[in-house]
């Protein structure tokens, strides 16, 4: 066999609109554009941003559609920056067919996207995503009556080197050269610089330094104990399903006992949408413990589920009120309920971190300002509220997941994994709807998943 060479090939004039390629589509993209078409969302976006367009004047822009697309890709694909979601819808097929352009439509450039976002205020993008929770109600998928909230820290798109005093505007090193010179060292190198840094306490403080790139940024210690510039966003996910209720996006040295009332008012008010009777149990881990805390979840309405830190015996004289409330959340808290409750706070809330900011590329941010980074906050929680309503209906959830399959053999490779992980279950667990007849195998599968509320319960996140 002869082996063949790559050569240069002349540019036709003219191309025949047979012979141009065309794709597949997407089995995943495809069914999310069908959801699309069912909610009218094209329609509802441009009702949202009508007041950023003229009618008659100005440069024709992308509609509120594509972009609302290109911020879902970014999750879907685990993108992180605006350049590389242009670069990737420009080069995929399926995903021009997603966002509507042919293949003689240039896409949109990143520059478009960046525009387009800073267009849209903040407002705009808490409107889609509080429209989005409503339609997630219609469809059954969240009740918003219990709720787990938590917080993690996104690394800003700042370095600890670039950051200055906020009186006079030094910069870190110029400072340091400077104490170190009152020490008695005129010339100090380097290593005399970092060894003199080394011994000194409390000097990464916010009150006195800040980011000239990113003055929303704080220095903070990270989850693996880096110190970094970072950001902090909190989650209030329905425990019902693991849907999103409400996100915020904090000051990263901003304690939880003091940022838990915001992210709870948003997460009340999206609730109040869903159910009559809003939020009534709030469950959040022990750094959220505190007496105001417990006073405030008592006077919202609401029975708080948090984890009292060790403090040693304390003393209540003349704190009455604080301590029915710190007792009551105590009991409830070594409860059934309640150790229920927490399991399912550890797995959901850290459910959505690992999608939204992990596999969706958010961890790191590649914007600036609080309000840029929440925009693209918003629209992965919108993102990742998707993924659960296309799951429940068509069993797809990303878009890796069962790509390239029909209907049938979907269907019946979903009841065949349904059906094993029951019966693993009882292997696993001893139930006693464990009952082994012929051939060694249980007796009633079905039967043992209607009496296993586990089972239940991870069936809904499953199907």
């Amino acid at each position: 066999m002869a082996m063949g060479r790559r050569k240069a090939k002349p540019q036709a004039l003219w191309v025949n609109r047979d012979a141009i390629p065309k794709s597949a589509g997407h089995p995943f993209y495809y069914r999310v554009n069908q959801v699309f078409a069912e909610q009218r969302v094209d329609q509802r976006l441009e009702q949202f941003c009508r007041r950023y367009y003229k009618p008659t004047y100005g440069r024709p822009s992308i509609a509120p559609g594509v972009y609302f697309r290109m911020l879902l890709i970014g999750f879907f694909e685990g993108i992180d920056s605006e350049r590389g979601i242009a670069w990737r819808v420009a080069d995929s097929l399926s995903l021009r067919e997603f966002v509507g352009a042919s293949i003689t439509q240039r896409t949109p450039d990143h520059t478009t996207v960046s525009r387009t976002r800073r267009l849209f205020s903040v407002e705009t993008h808490k409107a889609v995503f509080r429209w989005f929770v409503r339609v997630l109600s219609d469809e059954g998928l969240v009740s918003g009556q219990t709720i787990a909230i938590d917080a993690t820290t996104l690394e800003a798109n700042a370095a600890m080197r670039s950051i200055r005093r906020r009186d006079d505007g030094r910069p870190y090193e110029e400072y340091l050269r400077a104490l170190v010179q009152a020490e008695g060292i005129e010339n100090p190198t380097r290593e005399q610089l970092a060894r003199f840094d080394r011994k000194r306490k409390k000097k990464g403080s916010n009150r006195e330094w800040m980011s000239p790139a990113d003055p929303d940024a704080r220095i903070t210690k990270m989850k693996d104990g880096r110190t970094h510039l970072a950001h902090k966003a909190e989650h209030a996910v329905d425990l019902s399903s693991g849907a999103v209720l409400a996100v915020t996006l904090q000051p990263a040295d901003c304690g939880d006992t003091t940022t838990i009332q915001q992210t709870l008012a948003e997460a009340q008010a999206h609730s109040e949408m869903i159910n009559d009777r809003g939020v009534e149990e709030v469950v959040a881990d022990k750094g959220y413990h505190s007496d105001q805390v417990m006073c405030d979840l008592h006077a919202a309405g609401t029975r708080g589920y948090v984890p009292e830190p060790e403090r040693g015996r304390r003393k209540w004289l003349g704190r009455k009120r604080e301590q029915r409330r710190v007792y009551a959340n105590r009991r409830r808290i070594q409860g059934r309920r309640g150790k229920q409750l927490q399991k399912l706070r550890s797995e959901l809330v850290e459910r959505s971190f690992a999608y939204m900011y992990e596999t969706g590329g958010m961890r790191r941010t590649h914007l600036r300002h609080r309000d840029n980074i929440l925009k693209r906050l918003l629209f992965h929680a919108v993102a990742f509220n998707l993924a659960l309503l296309i799951r429940g209906k068509y069993g797809i959830g990303k878009p890796r997941t069962l790509q390239g399959v029909s209907d049938q053999p979907l269907l019946l490779r979903m009841v065949v994994t349904a059906l094993y992980a029951v019966w693993w279950k009882c292997e696993r667990h001893n139930d006693p709807c464990n009952y082994r007849g012929k051939n060694n195998a249980p007796s009633s599968i079905l039967s043992c998943a209607r009496s296993d509320p586990r089972y239940k319960r991870e069936s809904i996140e499953d199907r």
